[in-house]
């Protein structure tokens, strides 16, 4: 028995890997494309961000590959009716499928430890990658047309000319004005620009500068940074996030969503108090009801991707699980045709119940601690019934 599960293992293991490396292939450019889109990266860029793709397409690539591999090798096995020769000997088929069910255990946690840990890294890797050449990009256009504009944050960066070597800004004027504020204008002898991942900031250094602010304030600085927002493609995703990340974001939001419903219950009492019952409608009172609501909607929204990130690593032993006897009792040499029979039925019904159900869940409709299980359930209730079927004949 060890020998053959040994056997049903090895093949599944050399399947599996072959198409996993030949979809992952495929869908790295896909990935690479979309980042060169998003952050108009350049070559060198593009081959520096190539390794951190691969880990973001796997999650996604690795269920479908799993039983695509299991229907080969099991619908093999039965075509060939080894799966009849080894019931003839008195071989549950249970124990034939344990391999499948092995694999597919594995490849959860493996699953799981990539959601949690190598995509977090790879995104941020990715980010300080495309940030980097933001600033050489900079200096490009700086170089090129002495003027870079960013009317977002309310920035403009004249020059009379840059220094490539060491970086450095010659007679640089900054007028920055954010929300349409008067300007304040920064004129300077040189300065040197360097940026600040962490805090999401570009930041000059300023060297025998002259600032004029609005209220007719003028002063000298003989050395002084100058920050100015950076922008980076907005605020990091929950996918992007590790699980620890998460749950202390969900208890910080909690905490926010506490404390604005007590600065709302204190304030009601001391409007209701001097009789001032027009405050109600005033935009400030109004501003906590908006506040709690985005704050429940951020954390509907992490709970969401925390509850999907175990569901959706667990679906490799779901998938597991339905393909390996579906392809004992279709008994087929076409293993592609097993493939779609069993595959077509989870696209049909398993990502569509997925998605919304994942959508429910991030507006608040239902609780995604059961909602983004609803999708394996629906697979075991399945997996049941082949089984049933493949242990019978």
């Amino acid at each position: 028995m060890h020998t053959l599960q040994r056997y049903i293992f090895k093949e599944l293991v050399r399947v599996l890997l072959i198409i996993i490396l030949v979809l992952t292939v495929l869908l790295v450019f896909v990935g690479v494309f979309r980042e060169v889109s998003e952050s108009g990266l350049g070559p060198l860029q593009v081959l520096q961000i190539l390794p951190y793709v691969v880990p973001s397409m796997l999650p996604f690539t690795i269920p479908a590959t799993l039983l695509l591999a299991v229907c080969v090798v099991y619908g093999r096995l039965s075509a060939d009716h080894e799966i009849t020769a080894a019931k003839a000997a008195g071989v549950n088929a249970i124990s034939l499928l344990l391999p499948a069910f092995f694999l597919g255990t594995v490849l959860t946690v493996f699953s799981l430890l990539l959601n949690d840990q190598v995509i977090p890294w790879s995104v941020a890797n990715i980010q300080r990658i495309a940030t980097l050449a933001m600033e050489d990009i900079f200096f490009d256009v700086l170089a090129s047309q002495n003027l870079v504009e960013d009317p977002a944050n309310g920035v403009t960066i004249t020059v009379s000319r840059v220094d490539r070597e060491q970086r450095k800004l010659i007679r640089p004027i900054i007028r920055f004005s954010p929300n349409g504020d008067d300007p304040v204008i920064v004129q300077a002898e040189e300065a040197t620009l360097r940026f600040d991942l962490e805090h999401e900031q570009a930041v000059l250094r300023l060297k025998e500068a002259h600032v004029d602010a609005p209220g007719e304030i003028s002063m000298k600085l003989k050395d002084r940074e100058f920050a100015f927002p950076l922008t980076l493609g907005g605020k990091i995703k929950p996918r992007h996030k590790s699980i620890q990340q998460i749950r202390k974001h969900i208890a910080e939001i909690r905490d926010e969503i506490r404390r604005s419903q007590e600065e709302k219950a204190v304030d009601a009492a001391f409007t209701l108090a001097m009789g001032q019952y027009e405050n109600f409608v005033t935009p400030e009172f109004q501003s906590y009801d908006s506040q709690i609501v985005s704050s429940r909607t951020s954390t509907n929204k992490h709970r969401t991707e925390l509850h999907n990130r175990f569901a959706l690593s667990c679906s490799c032993f779901f998938f597991a699980l339905v393909g390996g006897p579906f392809s004992i009792v279709q008994a087929r040499r076409q293993f592609l045709t097993t493939f779609f029979l069993c595959f077509v039925p989870i696209l049909l019904i398993y990502y569509p119940v997925v998605l919304l159900m994942m959508n429910l869940a991030k507006h608040g409709a239902v609780d995604p601690a059961w909602a983004m299980w609803t999708g394996n359930i629906i697979l075991l209730l399945a997996a049941w019934r082949v089984i049933g079927k493949a242990v019978q004949h």
